[in-house]
């Protein structure tokens, strides 16, 4: 099996580049804001940005002085969200140019084997960009180094507008803050690169921080917001009505409640269509044609958690693992379709332990639900102590794909990947109902 989907991957890597891809003969894309000298913020220069507002430092060899400074700033916490003063969405507001027309340097560090974008390096720009816009909400002036600890709690999604992403025309990102709660932050954030004499749209990003004090260990208040305009007013609006629906999802969460009838109607049926028909037996299955059992669409990986991939707080930095789910998701599902897939959405992303310099990370990703020519995938990060054994969860992904051919059907064995089955069409019908 493992020589099979070498051979497939050497196989995809001949075919012709039809995701976050250009031709040889692209006009180069130097946008003019970046031209003429309004270079404020680079995304290269976004974490050393982010270094300076809390005052971490560049040496790993100085992380636990730089720890030890910061607990000293706890006394500096709002008691209150009460205490902090008011908010708007200018406050938070940042455009971050990414120069891959202008800078033929900075071009290299995105570029992969087939002259197109690595969409993993754009994630970890994203994330980047959230936690800046997040303390820009939180700054004061009045202090030197804030003392929160904002960090991603979730990435709710991520909507591709094009599937061209050139890697010779510059990039322009914008985003500011569009929702509050007591300790939590919505950040929205849009891409859009310039090609042919004008910036056009790329993607949409919404990702949701949450702050916590100076050792990282508890909530901590962060200030109200308060929209201005109808625009305003209606993100704000649909922040609130996102966190709702975020709460009824985890209620109705497979790992909580039984599936719906419904859904126990499509298990039984995925059942019934893998039974043997020659046999009178439950225990005898048979894979069904242009299927694959989905114990046969994974693809795994494991990284050593290095010092490099450090965030301002001396954990593993939050983009550098959705860089590396996404290019485990991206593999699996270049396998199992036969093909380049395009991107179509990212969802629910779930940091839910923070990963410790050093670790060793397991990435399991898993095709979990076909339909036509999209591929549904899930990928489940964990970190594993080499001592004593223990798994830990740290991070759960879902990428949608779109192949360019119809793709096999995945047809679940036992109880679990049913389970798994079922979210992965739950998570499908959400992106379809968003692309709507």
């Amino acid at each position: 099996m493992l020589a099979s989907r070498l051979v497939a991957l050497r196989s995809a890597s001949s075919l012709s580049s039809r995701a976050f891809c250009i031709s040889a003969t692209c006009h180069q894309g130097k946008a003019p804001d970046v031209n003429e000298g309004n270079r404020d913020l680079l995304v290269s220069n976004v974490r050393n940005r982010l270094r300076e507002i809390v005052g971490a430092s560049t040496n790993w060899s100085d992380h636990r002085q730089a720890l030890e400074d910061r607990l000293s700033l706890s006394s500096l916490l709002a008691k209150s969200q009460a205490d902090l003063p008011v908010k708007t969405a200018k406050d938070s507001y940042i455009e971050a140019y990414l120069p891959l027309g202008s800078d033929p340097t900075i071009r290299e560090k995105y570029l992969n084997y087939h002259n197109s974008v690595r969409f993993g390096r754009i994630l970890e720009d994203l994330d980047s960009l959230a936690v800046l816009i997040s303390y820009s909400h939180t700054w004061s002036k009045d202090l030197q180094r804030s003392p929160l600890s904002i960090v991603t709690a979730l990435v709710d999604k991520i909507d591709m507008r094009k599937n061209i992403i050139y890697p010779d025309c510059d990039i322009k990102f914008t985003g500011n803050v569009t929702w509050v709660g007591s300790t939590s932050i919505e950040a929205k954030m849009h891409m859009s690169q310039y090609h042919e004499g004008a910036y056009s749209p790329v993607l949409d990003a919404t990702f949701v921080m949450v702050a916590r004090d100076p050792e990282n260990k508890r909530a901590a208040f962060v200030n109200p917001l308060k929209p201005e305009g109808p625009k305003e007013e209606e993100d704000f609006r649909n922040g609130e009505l996102s966190k709702n629906r975020r709460k009824e999802l985890s209620k109705a969460s497979l790992l909580r409640v039984a599936p719906t009838a419904d859904e126990r109607t499509i298990i039984h049926s995925l059942f019934l269509n893998t039974l043997d028909t020659h046999t009178v037996s439950f225990r005898s299955r048979k894979l069904p044609p242009n299927s694959v059992w989905m114990e046969d669409a994974k693809v795994k990986g494991l990284e050593i958690c290095h010092p490099q991939e450090r965030n301002i707080f001396n954990r593993i930095f939050g983009g550098f693992l959705m860089r590396k789910a996404y290019e485990l998701g991206w593999a699996n599902a270049c396998v199992f379709g036969g093909c380049r897939p395009t991107l179509v959405a990212v969802d629910d992303i779930l940091f839910q332990k923070p990963v410790e310099i050093g670790s060793l990370l397991m990435l399991s990703s898993q095709v979990c639900y076909t339909q036509e020519r999209f591929i549904q995938v899930r990928v489940h990060t964990e970190v594993l102590d080499p001592l004593t054994g223990q798994h830990n969860t740290t991070n759960v992904f879902h990428f949608t794909f779109r192949a360019d051919k119809e793709v096999p059907a995945v047809a679940p064995r036992s109880y679990g990947e049913s389970m798994l089955y079922l979210d992965g069409k739950r998570h499908f019908d959400e992106t379809m109902r968003g692309q709507a």
